[in-house]
């Protein structure tokens, strides 16, 4: 549960800093909810927004004191932020540990904190943070999800070369630009067409990163299918079912989107597509055996009712396992 504004005292009314604590225990274990553009600035002490449901910070202007270690803040927000290093942020489980230019996603409700102090220019670049309202009803808030990397951890963020960090804030300056300017009836098209361009950088950016990490990939590659073969020997796939994609991202320690991402660039198949495939693959050996009813089959493959079976192996196939058994 959040803490109601009037429960948060200002440390220091400073512009463009990031001053707040929870005066009765500054180390609270309790998550501080952001709901809108305009709490968002008064929480940071900055300026009313131009803008109600998207606003650009300058990163260069906040300040993490010590005493902000370890609070926890949850916003209703996407946030996309350009950083030249890291400063300790964390959100989920896992920190920022790197010490180059990345861009990085937050989806809304995402937990977000600082370890430690931060002090102002000592970091470079700049934090965009909208509504989902901002494209609500418009072609990229029909896509959002497709973007995938909003749901990935922070150490899969986005290592970007100089011309890319040029590139992506060019056109947050011009977001910059458009949102300090009186709203009228094409701000919002051109606005959003803005961060849509971003966003699809973002991804021809995220598939250029998997290319040139093409070595550790594989390896990953062979350890997802690794635990597969595991899984199956274990004879874990007739006593829990088909594992979770969260089951494998565990294990490797990805994100579930980051590694369906992934598998999806080195092999042509999702995680989910990979299961199917290595079961319909055992599936066609064990129909070779006449002697296994396909009932058996399915149980041993995970399936609690074989229809859901034969409707996968059909789909994967063209054919049903009793099609498939006869032919061969």
């Amino acid at each position: 549960m959040g803490w109601p504004l009037t429960s948060i005292c200002l440390l220091k009314k400073v512009p463009n800093k990031v001053l707040y604590v929870n005066p009765q225990n500054p180390m609270s274990e309790d998550i501080f909810h952001v709901k809108s553009i305009s709490q968002l600035h008064q929480m940071g002490g900055l300026e009313e927004p131009t803008h109600p449901l998207i606003t650009k910070i300058n990163m260069s202007t906040l300040e993490a004191p010590d005493r902000l270690a370890g609070i926890k803040v949850k916003t209703s927000l996407y946030c996309i932020g350009l950083k030249d290093k890291s400063f300790g942020m964390q959100y989920g489980r896992n920190s920022y540990d790197f010490d180059e230019g990345v861009l990085y996603f937050i989806a809304p409700n995402q937990i977000q904190s600082v370890s430690h102090m931060k002090l102002p220019d000592e970091i470079k670049g700049w934090t965009i943070y909208f509504h989902p309202d901002l494209i609500r009803n418009t072609d990229l808030g029909k896509n959002i999800d497709t973007y995938k990397f909003f749901a990935y951890d922070v150490h899969e963020a986005l290592h970007l070369s100089r011309e890319e960090q040029k590139t992506v804030t060019d056109i947050a300056e011009l977001i910059g630009r458009e949102i300090s300017r009186r709203i009228d009836n094409h701000s919002q098209q051109v606005i959003c067409s803005y961060v849509e361009l971003i966003l699809n950088l973002s991804k021809r950016y995220y598939s250029r990163q998997f290319n040139t990490r093409r070595g550790k990939n594989s390896d990953i590659v062979s350890q997802f299918q690794q635990l597969m073969k595991d899984y199956y020997e274990s004879g874990k796939l007739r006593e829990l079912g088909m594992p979770s994609i969260e089951y494998f991202s565990e294990r490797i320690h990805l994100s579930a989107n980051y590694l369906s991402d992934l598998l999806k660039k080195e092999t042509g198949a999702s995680t989910k597509e990979q299961v199917n495939n290595y079961i319909i693959d055992k599936a066609k050996t064990l129909l070779l055996s006449e002697s296994v009813p396909i009932r058996e089959i399915a149980f041993d493959l995970g399936f609690n009712y074989p229809h859901y079976f034969s409707r996968l192996f059909k789909r994967k196939t063209g054919m049903t396992p009793q099609e498939y058994r006869r032919m061969n």
